[in-house]
């Protein structure tokens, strides 16, 4: 058995920086934006993760399934409303899904593709016939504003998708996941956790904010992406002249542009929306993947290679079948 997306929502904020907007705020130029990101604007959520997800899985669920029947919730972030209780429990209650369990997933930019293969894998083996996969971020209360190198990277937004046992060849192919806490100090939160609790010391430093070694982790990022949507199509037997669509974690386009080369995929197989969205994540991939389907770029049968590359370090690629 293997489970399929039967339906995909999203949730932006309302409001929007543009870079205009940022070089009013730090020493920045849309230019050099664009040209370092390719990124021109994003969202700002003044509400929390949970009511970004849960406006998502709303819109996803609705005309399929009633919220009773949802089986199991995962919410992958890396921007939780709070230490404990998981977020997943958040958007449960606001959902009224009262016979699922729920649970949160922290794989940075992975999250999505991490969160996914669980879900997979409960359908797969019989446990769950309704599973919604959720990726939701509110990267802006996390970001330190006076740091030019990180604040003009992240937005806010959250994305949904509802997995059922597939009824024809449709659905998830395979995923191939993968990690290495050797590189713990490339992207981090250094304080807040139980390592080094919040204090008055970590505020006026800066350290409850994102920090980002930039100029390598884009170095690996390619490289690893590449090589992991290598392994996830040959072990469905496929190559990349099958692959109809390639949907990225939308961090940054050189790193989608190195990916597409490096795989020898025309740039027209390729969904981009950081320029909208910004670096949204673990909401990355599937707010990028519901903007292809409203697009209408996605057709029944298409294959759809998506790849993500996350901080400190997470990789993985999924291979659909829509």
């Amino acid at each position: 058995m293997r489970s399929k997306i039967v339906s995909i929502g999203s949730y932006l904020p309302d409001k929007v920086l543009t870079n205009f907007d940022l070089e009013k705020i730090v020493d920045t130029s849309n230019e050099w934006i664009v040209q370092r990101t390719g990124i021109k604007e994003r969202h700002i959520s003044d509400k929390p993760t949970s009511y970004l997800a849960y406006m998502a899985a709303k819109k996803t669920i609705e005309g399929v399934i009633s919220p009773e029947e949802i089986d199991v919730i995962i919410v992958a972030t890396v921007t939780p409303d709070k230490i404990l209780p998981a977020t997943a429990l958040f958007v449960q209650s606001q959902l009224k899904a009262k016979n699922a369990f729920c649970f949160d997933i922290n794989a940075a930019c992975s999250g999505f593709l991490y969160a996914l293969s669980v879900g997979d894998s409960y359908i797969r083996s019989g446990v769950a016939k309704n599973v919604l996969v959720i990726g939701a971020e509110v990267l802006s209360k996390f970001v330190d504003w006076t740091d030019r190198s990180t604040c003009v990277i992240f937005g806010d937004g959250a994305a949904a998708v509802l997995l059922q046992p597939s009824d024809d060849d449709s659905g998830i192919l395979n995923i191939v996941l993968h990690s290495d806490g050797d590189y713990t100090d490339l992207m981090q939160i250094p304080a807040g956790g139980s390592l080094s609790p919040c204090s008055k010391e970590a505020v006026d430093n800066h350290d409850i904010y994102i920090k980002m070694l930039g100029n390598q982790t884009f170095k690996m990022a390619v490289q690893s992406i590449a090589a992991v949507s290598e392994e996830a199509i040959n072990k469905c037997n496929l190559s990349y002249n099958d692959i109809d669509l390639m949907v990225s974690h939308q961090a940054n386009i050189r790193i989608i542009e190195g990916v597409a080369k490096r795989i020898h995929l025309p740039m027209e197989k390729v969904q981009i929306a950081l320029d909208i969205h910004g670096n949204t994540a673990a909401a990355s991939i599937p707010l990028a993947l519901d903007l292809a389907y409203n697009q209408g770029k996605i057709k029944k049968n298409d294959k759809i290679l998506l790849n993500s590359f996350g901080a400190s370090l997470t990789w993985g690629a999924c291979v659909i079948v829509w």
